[in-house]
């Protein structure tokens, strides 16, 4: 029973790092053509307008994708294929409610918020026009739940590259024209490829799960107790601490182009700025991180059962061997990055001002990826109610930081907010996960060592990068030889074992 979850784990999360690193890789590739197609100008409109509908779209899907994997989850561990799809119906008419509720509101007072939330009416069309997507998410989002409880994630795989490729295809054709009207219709037209890719990617994973409901009925063990209350139960605070925070997050889209206004900078507007660091640096910064992502989702259900059958031992296993492999793959990533910024930033972007950025946030990489993974695990191991009370005082806290630094530093005191931030909520939560699982901690394995090898791999990348010609061979070349080097020394400093990754799988 074992070797088969394993094999079957093995094989999601190997599916998922695959779609992950082909959406993030597209996505790249469509910032980049975007950034050049409306400049970095219409980049912050974006992501301003952007914030809005991420708030909007966790109303739509909230916590209720979390709760439908978990209880489908627990469901399938006694067999019941037919209360596990009970629960995915339950879950698809909370979000559908939620969802049309988001759409009158985003349709009707478009332009309230667009003035009186964003600041900049310009955002007014797109914000209509994504209203409609909101459904459509909401959907697709507790089905995506049901696939991942099921450990089926080839039908969620090829849905959502499915719905990037239609995202990209419609943006690029309607671009042209749009665009000549202005960066309010430019960005009017990257959120209709989003709602036409959601309606589209929703009737794909529909059909998806019309074919596997057959086998999931074959299934016919008793059903647990509870249906829509437990479902809100798991979903509510979830879905709490994600409303919470998509309004500060917003709030903080939204004030920190209004501070560094308030700075001033020479050359590049305040929305140029935003626009650099959340649309085109970030992006780059959480591309490597498709495989932890995927086992991050993966370890939702796995911790949820682990936790139900009281296996104390497989929660601690696990838990200690991801956290490993978090800080040492991440900690070469901020060598590499701090290494190669200036050369990555000219080659993706052609702007040195997009290298700097990626030097700057390089150090709070293992706290980003670290933070991200303990999330999952944690929400897993029914400890939502905490991570709904560290995200909210986290949001809460950047808002007053900002005001605090911005207005007198400008960009560098939006990075310290950044670094503050970063490190509270990545300490804490790794601190709760450790006192959770019962695991032992280890700063010479987890810090003090993947900083040595990546300070030796990361001068390696630089010399490597010096002795090579053309701009992407010698970025190719500087990363596979810091790579190969650091894997060396991380095996031989007894950070990662040749099995370390078989193990986390195995158990």
């Amino acid at each position: 029973m074992y070797a088969l979850k394993k094999v079957l784990f093995i094989k999601n999360a190997i599916i998922l790092t695959i779609t992950a690193l082909i959406l993030r890789l597209a996505g790249i590739i469509f910032k980049v053509w975007l950034a050049k197609a409306i400049g970095s100008e219409g980049i912050g409109l974006y992501q301003l307008t952007l914030s809005a509908y991420v708030l909007f779209s966790t109303f739509a899907t909230g916590g209720i994708s979390t709760a439908v994997t978990r209880l489908c989850a627990d469901e399938l561990a006694i067999g019941s294929g037919r209360g596990a799809i009970r629960i995915l119906k339950k879950g698809i008419m909370l979000s559908t409610i939620v969802a049309l509720f988001s759409l009158a509101i985003t349709y009707l007072g478009a332009d309230i918020i667009a003035v009186r939330l964003l600041g900049d009416a310009r955002c007014a069309p797109a914000i209509r026009i994504f209203g409609f997507s909101l459904p459509f998410m909401g959907i697709s989002s507790c089905l995506r739940g049901y696939f991942v409880a099921r450990r089926k994630t080839v039908s969620s795989g090829l849905s959502q590259i499915f719905e990037q490729a239609v995202r990209i295809f419609i943006v690029v054709f309607l671009s042209a024209a749009f665009a000549s009207r202005g960066l309010a219709f430019a960005c009017a037209a990257v959120f209709l490829g989003d709602t036409a890719a959601e309606a589209l990617s929703t009737a794909f994973l529909y059909l998806s799960f019309l074919l596997d409901r057959k086998k999931a009925l074959r299934k016919q063990g008793p059903r647990l107790a509870g249906g829509v209350k437990k479902l809100i139960s798991i979903a509510a605070p979830i879905t709490s601490g994600k409303y919470l925070n998509s309004v500060l997050r917003t709030a903080e889209n939204i004030t920190v182009p209004k501070t560094l206004a308030l700075y001033g900078s020479a050359g590049l507007s305040s929305l140029s700025q935003f626009g650099m660091i959340k649309g085109m640096a970030l992006p780059l910064i959480f591309f490597p991180a498709s495989f932890l992502s995927s086992v991050s989702l993966l370890l939702i259900p796995e911790m949820s059962e682990a936790l139900a059958q009281n296996q104390k031992y497989k929660i601690k296993y696990i838990a200690e061997k991801v956290i490993t492999l978090t800080f040492v793959s991440s900690f070469f990533l901020l060598g590499l990055f701090f290494t190669l910024s200036e050369p990555l930033g000219l080659l993706i972007y052609d702007s040195r001002e997009v290298g700097f950025l990626l030097r700057a946030l390089s150090p709070l990489i293992p706290l980003m990826y670290i933070d991200s993974v303990c999330d999952g695990m944690l929400k897993g191991l029914d400890k939502q109610t905490f991570v709904f009370r560290l995200t909210v005082f986290d949001s809460a806290s950047r808002i007053v930081l900002i005001w605090l630094f911005v207005p007198s530093m400008g960009m560098k005191g939006f990075l310290l907010v950044m670094f503050i931030s970063n490190a509270l909520t990545g300490v804490w939560r790794v601190i709760k996960l450790i006192k959770t699982a019962e695991m032992p901690f280890s700063l010479e394995r987890w810090v003090i060592k993947p900083f040595l090898f990546a300070a030796v791999s990361s001068v390696t990348a630089a010399l490597m990068h010096r002795t090579a010609t053309g701009p992407l061979l010698k970025v190719i070349i500087s990363v596979l030889a810091g790579a190969v080097l650091y894997i060396a020394l991380a095996v031989r400093g007894g950070c990662i074992g040749r099995d370390d990754i078989r193990d986390i799988l195995k158990k």
